[in-house]
């Protein structure tokens, strides 16, 4: 097994630390931030983006309330996903927010990348927050251990395309490749794909799929 993919949340890091702190920051700032970066070349894209996808103009007002809307509903939109980055990022620098990973996802980072293998994150959240997750823990900067990072610009995380798409970006066969996540239609996307699949059963918010291997956290993954 030669490349680690990972999924973030039930992962390597807590669901509690995405639903009760990162989303709630992103809300509570959301409608601040965009008054005040709506000028910036990235923030017009993600409004734009969001227009059309609603397939009409929209004022600050009425997008922000259509990004909390779909924060609430917990949306995996490109544009949404992207500026909750851009939010947190500011929540990082100003030591209001510290990135969550569990206790043994940082021993098995060192392990796996003193073993050689490559590592990989692919998750909903925007690749600019998956590394302000990992560049901010309380273990210290994970982010020299991985080689890249994925998002919804691959496609949906419960499509094999999206997985074959990955495969070809990093040049591995999918027998090389272990994928790691919670959700079982996520691993049924994978395997589909070709690549091999585990399951963390970290707690009970993960629902068992038998199809896959399962282990309780990354100290039962590739010792």
């Amino acid at each position: 097994m030669r490349v680690v993919v990972t999924d973030i949340e039930g992962t390597t890091s807590s669901i509690d630390f995405v639903h009760q702190t990162l989303f709630p920051y992103a809300r509570s700032h959301l409608r601040g931030f965009l008054q005040a970066h709506a000028g910036e070349a990235s923030v017009r894209a993600c409004l734009g983006e969001v227009e059309a996808i609603e397939g009409r103009t929209l004022s600050i007002d009425e997008a922000s309330s259509i990004l909390e809307r779909w924060i609430d509903e917990d949306r995996k939109l490109t544009p949404l996903k992207t500026l909750q980055g851009l939010i947190w990022a500011q929540g990082y620098a100003a030591g209001e927010l510290k990135g969550h990973v569990y206790d043994d996802t940082p021993a098995a980072l060192r392990r796996w990348h003193a073993q050689g293998r490559k590592l990989y994150v692919y998750s909903s959240g925007s690749v600019e927050a998956q590394k302000l997750i990992f560049g901010h823990t309380a273990h210290g900067d994970l982010t020299p251990l991985l080689s890249g990072y994925f998002d919804t610009r691959v496609g949906a995380k419960r499509e094999a395309d999206s997985y074959r798409a990955i495969l070809q970006q990093i040049g591995h066969p999918g027998r090389e490749v272990l994928f790691l996540s919670d959700v079982g239609e996520e691993l049924d996307a994978a395997r589909a794909a070709g690549m091999q699949t585990l399951q963390l059963i970290r707690d009970d918010k993960a629902k068992p799929f038998p199809a896959h291997s399962q282990a309780p956290d990354f100290a039962a993954v590739l010792p």
